[in-house]
């Protein structure tokens, strides 16, 4: 009897211990089927330049895995640069006109179906509502045959000016771009395919994976991005932090990330927004992130300002809101914000709790920007527009000492997981268009 007492005592107790505010485990069933065969096509054309219009730039080219499968810098320079991460820089002979307008996002579990919002601003979302089943603002142009919205967001980069399409005067996807030409024949979707078709060893590895391909006339763009979405679904997959064991009950934290975890999942409030067990929301917040380089404007405005989720909703409450992060691997995914504009986490935690206090003293000399002759700080110049910014965040500041925010980052250090830059297929030596692989 009071054996059975006692254990029904420890059952109560263990319950409410799992009743804590911890996710859950990441799971098998969490992710989408990604085949290695497709992968292993994926990995090849995700690291050819061949789809950039000036066959100079590769989606790894800002995703790179030896920097956390982002590239290491706040804003990237696309067209008009050389070499890769830090030590990217302007080509004289070839000067970008801007800097991209926002910092690279880390494509880690992008595989998992929970993730059906791409882009900082949310512009590309999984809509069963929508021709495709995927809304985005590419409206009478959107097409159908994108296996995912993974596989759909790989369709802005390449029509991207400063990204990797060049300009008009460059090469034909630049002018089919400029022209407004992107689907049918001859646009700019297709040139990319009819470049990718015209390489035998790519038309072999496309028959052999789909059977709706005969020959290389019946590659689609559609077929291109397909095939790097579940490239990028298999390669960085993570779930093998040691937070990771502690969600599977085979480990506990101490000392200082013990501290974090009970700070980031109770006063300090992180989980609200950082939630589920990939720590993200998927949702909109205004956080008071510093607005430094071109910002988003259309081709007629003039301006350096990015309002975030409000250029896609139109709707005044989500001015300078942008999509929660995952905070998976975190610690090698910096410098961080929508600009990068803080490369120091801790630095960044501190600003994330107050940021309102951030904004007012903001350094320009903390960020670490590649030399590019622009303007860079207009909007933080400016005491109205940093107002503005401030007066969006919706968030009660939090007061953290230096010891919890150094705890919170020994806790975001437990989310690094070693394997997931190193499990899988890795870097190809060589790509079938013979062009340089990107690499450091």
């Amino acid at each position: 009897m009071r054996l059975s007492f006692l254990l029904s005592i420890f059952t109560l107790c263990a319950a409410v211990v799992r009743a804590d505010p911890l996710p859950p485990a990441v799971t098998d069933d969490m992710f989408a089927p990604a085949s290695q065969a497709e992968a292993s096509l994926g990995r090849l054309l995700f690291y050819d330049p061949l789809l950039s219009g000036n066959k100079n730039i590769a989606c790894a080219t800002c995703h790179h895995p030896a920097f956390g499968t982002s590239d290491g810098v706040p804003l990237a320079i696309g067209e008009g640069g050389v070499g890769l991460g830090p030590k990217r820089r302007s080509d004289p002979d070839h000067m970008p006109e801007e800097r991209i307008p926002r910092n690279a996002p880390a494509l880690f579990n992008l595989g998992a179906y929970e993730f059906s919002t791409m882009f900082h601003d949310g512009r590309l979302q999984s809509d069963p509502t929508q021709p495709g089943g995927i809304r985005t603002p590419m409206d009478a142009d959107m097409v159908s045959g994108f296996a995912s919205v993974l596989s759909a967001q790989t369709m802005f980069p390449v029509l991207s000016r400063d990204e990797m399409a060049g300009g008009f005067r460059e090469n034909d996807i630049g002018r089919a771009v400029r022209q407004g030409l992107i689907t049918g024949q001859g646009g700019a979707w297709d040139l990319i395919a009819r470049r990718v078709a015209d390489v035998p060893a790519y038309t072999q590895m496309f028959r052999a994976l789909y059977p709706h391909i005969d020959g290389g006339d019946d590659i689609a763009f559609t077929d291109i991005s397909n095939a790097i979405a579940v490239f990028m679904a298999f390669e960085w997959r993570s779930d093998t932090a040691p937070f990771d064991a502690v969600l599977r009950g085979q480990a506990t934290l101490e000392g200082g990330a013990l501290r974090g975890q009970n700070l980031f999942y109770g006063t300090a409030n992180c989980a609200s927004c950082h939630s589920g067990p990939f720590q993200t929301d998927h949702r909109f917040h205004a956080m008071g992130a510093p607005q430094i380089g071109p910002g988003k404007s259309a081709a007629f405005e003039d301006h350096h300002t990015d309002t975030g989720r409000y250029l896609v909703t139109g709707n005044p409450a989500d001015m300078f809101a942008f999509r929660t992060p995952s905070l998976r691997n975190v610690t090698l995914t910096g410098p961080y914000g929508h600009t990068g504009a803080e490369a120091d986490l801790a630095q960044f935690v501190t600003n994330h709790a107050d940021p309102i206090s951030a904004l007012a003293r903001f350094d320009p000399r903390r960020v670490r920007l590649p030399a590019l002759p622009v303007k860079d700080f207009t909007v933080m110049q400016d005491p109205e527009q940093v107002a503005a910014i401030g007066a969006a965040v919706k968030h009660d500041a939090i007061a953290l000492t230096r010891q919890d925010v150094a705890d919170i980052v020994s806790f975001l250090e437990t989310l690094t997981d070693k394997n997931a830059l190193t499990r899988g297929l890795g870097i190809p030596e060589t790509v079938p268009s013979g062009l340089p692989v990107p690499n450091p």
